[in-house]
């Protein structure tokens, strides 16, 4: 990664909120769920799939906890209604857990079997490391009763290979992701490498354990380890799938599909844009290194008119 591109990414917390969601603009649906859906349609016409990410953390309230969980009905029901090809996922302190467990466990399992009868599979998010145990006990236990959903593990997370076993056993679908938040050296790996080798060790074990797994990564490196895994381990392709964000590495993902891998987007939509948008940007500063060229861009287009 450029040194330019960190530099711009560091400076995030000071470029002023306008400009931020216009530049953001690329890797964010919209606002609203009618936006949302225009853009998950266009996604299906390009062969991927789609997962839903309502914005917005932790709630305040049990209000505001059932005020969340009607929003993801409502996005359920506008799947079905446009017969969209898309799961949704949910972060459970959106569900109330900041609250109480026991909120946020009835929350979850409402919404779960809400979208299970309708045929969607619902995603839960992985937060920072103080509700990394309780998200995979709430999981574990949901996907027992239901079974159409899965947890996200972190490759920097220095327990994710006991998660991984964890996560094998019970059978549950994983996500894996580098990880994002800002998390201490003693919980996890802070080398670039570290977690790059780390990411291809839990993969392996997921993908000789059986579950479904969804290969979240824009990184090329470790595409290819993927691809490499899957050849040797003889992987058939309904037990995984590659996953990318939305706006990122397009051309990337038109290889993976037109090589015939399912790849599912994640479509972020919502008025909480803000700390989406400048978390990404810092998470990877070569986002903001295009971000960057398209700000240029507008200015001398507008310099040239």
């Amino acid at each position: 990664m450029g040194i330019v591109d960190k530099a711009i990414a560091n400076s995030v917390p000071v470029i002023p909120r306008p400009i931020v969601k216009k530049i953001s603009s690329r890797y964010i649906a919209g606002d609203t769920l009618d936006e949302a859906v225009s853009t998950v349609r266009e996604l299906n016409e390009r062969g991927c799939v789609a997962t839903i990410d309502l914005l917005g953390e932790s709630t305040e309230s049990k209000a505001d906890a059932a005020g969340k969980l009607k929003d993801y009905k409502k996005v359920v029901d506008t799947l079905d209604e446009h017969g969209l090809k898309s799961g949704i996922s949910v972060k459970l302190t959106g569900l109330g857990l900041t609250l109480s467990e026991e909120l946020c466990r009835a929350n979850l399992e409402e919404i779960v079997e809400y979208a299970g009868a309708r045929g969607r599979f619902v995603r839960v998010d992985m937060e920072d490391s103080p509700y990394t145990e309780t998200t995979l006990r709430i999981v574990e236990d949901t996907h027992r009763r239901y079974g159409n959903t899965g947890a996200v593990l972190q490759a920097y997370m220095r327990r994710s290979i006991e998660d991984v076993q964890r996560a094998v056993r019970a059978g549950y679908s994983v996500r894996l992701c580098k990880g994002i938040y800002d998390e201490p050296r003693k919980v996890a790996y802070k080398d670039f490498h570290t977690v790059r080798q780390n990411y291809i060790l839990l993969l392996d074990e997921l993908l000789r354990g059986g579950v479904y797994v969804g290969i979240a990564t824009h990184d090329e490196f470790l595409i290819w380890h993927a691809l490499r895994l899957i050849h040797q381990l003889e992987v058939p392709k309904d037990r995984y799938e590659f996953q990318m964000l939305l706006g990122v590495d397009e051309e990337l993902r038109g290889i993976l599909v037109e090589a015939g891998h399912k790849l599912r987007v994640y479509v972020p939509f919502g008025e909480d844009w803000y700390e989406y948008s400048t978390r990404r940007l810092k998470e990877n500063p070569k986002i903001a290194g295009y971000v960057a060229k398209d700000v240029i861009g507008s200015i001398t287009d507008a310099v040239k008119r």
